[in-house]
């Protein structure tokens, strides 16, 4: 079995900064596996954020795969948005934009969604689903494999679908082909798991999306800062919620959902 933490939208430069020392603590007593960061490290790709986010990244344990968000790409400077996006980004954070952790349980790749011609939104192209496609078709066929990216690929219902990743449906076909089983994101604030198959009815195929909250975020979207706990074992994935508590000035877990694959397609367990 792995464990892997799953933090997403940090946004240094509005975090709340009681929240980051609990969340250090927490982190390491779960021993995870890999660490997992799904974009926006800052909130207006300052200097001065990349460098806190910097700081905190080194306070958590690896391995580390971390990708950029739409907000780690300057939105007032012009010149830094189209000439050099990513500069501090990859000053301050990694210079790896497919970071990639391969162990003999999982496979995980993280690609970058984030773009300077979009404000918030994301796209992947067909470069990035071609080497997601190559490289998780080369690693062993019992490894469980995961594609970490800012911008999500499924959401609930509830939420506008211009939120979904530019050619989504393409890249999801090339996923069915190569046997991708979790998508981990961000973007929304807002925690949530379930499987592919409502959205995209691709025949025997449904992967399983998580998305986590905002880890420190003072722009929580009406729900409590949280993180994610995926404890994934071959044909099973648990997926545990924490959420902060400000009465007891902790993160607790507050959910967890069970998933089992058959085939290669991940369902909810019932309870």
């Amino acid at each position: 079995m792995r464990t892997i933490v799953h933090l997403s939208d940090l946004h240094f430069g509005r975090v709340d900064h009681k929240l980051l020392r609990p969340l250090q603590a927490l982190t390491a007593s779960l021993a995870p596996d890999v660490v997992v960061v799904s974009g926006d490290l800052t909130q207006r790709a300052r200097t001065e954020e990349f460098q806190a986010a910097r700081a905190f990244l080194d306070t958590l344990p690896g391995p580390q795969i971390v990708v950029p968000g739409n907000h780690d790409i300057p939105l007032y400077n012009v010149a830094s948005r189209f000439l050099a996006p990513l500069r501090k980004y990859t000053r301050y954070v990694t210079l790896d934009l497919t970071p990639e952790y391969v162990d003999d349980e999982i496979a995980v790749l993280g690609i970058n969604t984030a773009r300077s011609l979009t404000f918030k939104d994301g796209r992947i192209n067909r470069e990035q689903i071609d080497q997601i496609h190559r490289r998780m078709s080369a690693v062993d066929p019992h490894l469980t494999r995961i594609v970490v990216t800012h911008h999500p690929f499924d959401m609930p219902d509830t939420h506008d679908d211009g939120d979904l990743v530019n050619r989504a449906p393409l890249a999801m076909r090339a996923f069915a082909e190569c046997g991708v089983d979790l998508l981990l994101a961000g973007h929304l604030h807002v925690s949530h798991a379930h499987n592919t198959a409502q959205r995209y009815e691709i025949s025997g195929y449904a992967a399983l999306m998580v998305q986590a909250g905002t880890a420190t975020s003072t722009r929580g979207r009406g729900e409590s800062n949280s993180f994610n706990v995926i404890r994934v074992e071959h044909d099973k994935v648990e997926v545990q919620r924490y959420s902060w508590v400000d009465g007891t000035g902790s993160f607790e877990v507050s959910h967890t959902e069970r998933f089992q694959r058959s085939g290669d397609a991940w369902s909810l367990t019932p309870n």
